[in-house]
């Protein structure tokens, strides 16, 4: 799209912890910098491959790259009690609040609120998540690619511990192809639908998940 078409960028990626090791050449004062980073592949913003559930399956390298790029869609489910778990009628009724129909590969993003919170211990329990049932219900409609501003795509732990239901989300992805990101933030700053995301992951061979530079793209 022209540049002056772009209204503004919005990174929505969370930044992961690091460990930066200043090397060689800057300690003896010869003006050349570089780092050692060292970094988990589910830390900050990720995309977890199939691999992730199944052992035998390519890393974030086979991720298909039509799936990372497009419309972007935004469901709000801040009203619903911490811990819940997403139903089909729940993001039947996100959909209707923003009056909008899902067409295949949109990305979908779910806003849980817990982007606000990301630097407190409540970050890891006071979030809701998607359920086995809601997530093959968007893998229905042609959804591929999916993203959620909390630390897991599930329900936190400890709802998953009292209602005895353990992964349900992410084991959909040991029968069916779908991708999701975990730890997004500033989905406040998005509308329902009418922007673009980009959300290319770091092409790394065979491991669970990747790095994702996360930025949504609204246009005039």
């Amino acid at each position: 799209m022209p540049l002056h078409q772009i209204r503004h960028l919005v990174a929505i990626g969370r930044r992961g912890h690091h460990l930066d090791v200043r090397l060689g050449p800057q300690q003896r004062g010869d003006g050349i910098a570089h780092y050692l980073v060292v970094i988990g592949d589910h830390i900050g913003t990720h995309m977890d491959s199939l691999r992730h559930m199944r052992e035998n399956a390519p890393g974030p390298e086979a991720v298909p790259l039509e799936y990372c790029y497009g419309e972007g869609v935004c469901l709000d489910f801040r009203h619903l009690p911490k811990g819940a778990g997403i139903s089909v009628q729940d993001m039947r009724d996100a959909l209707a609040k923003i009056k909008y129909t899902l067409k295949p590969l949109d990305i979908v993003l779910i806003h849980t609120g817990a982007g606000k919170i990301q630097d407190s211990e409540k970050y890891l329990t006071d979030h809701v998540g998607m359920t086995g049932e809601s997530t093959n219900w968007l893998l229905d409609q042609g959804i591929k690619m999916t993203g959620i501003d909390a630390v897991t795509f599930d329900p936190p732990i400890w709802a998953m511990f009292e209602r005895k239901q353990f992964w349900e989300a992410h084991c959909v992805m040991k029968t069916r192809e779908y991708y999701h990101l975990e730890n997004l933030t500033n989905l406040d700053q998005l509308p329902g639908h009418g922007f673009k995301l980009s959300l290319f992951p770091v092409k790394w061979v065979n491991t669970t998940g990747a790095p994702v530079r996360a930025v949504a793209i609204l246009e005039d």
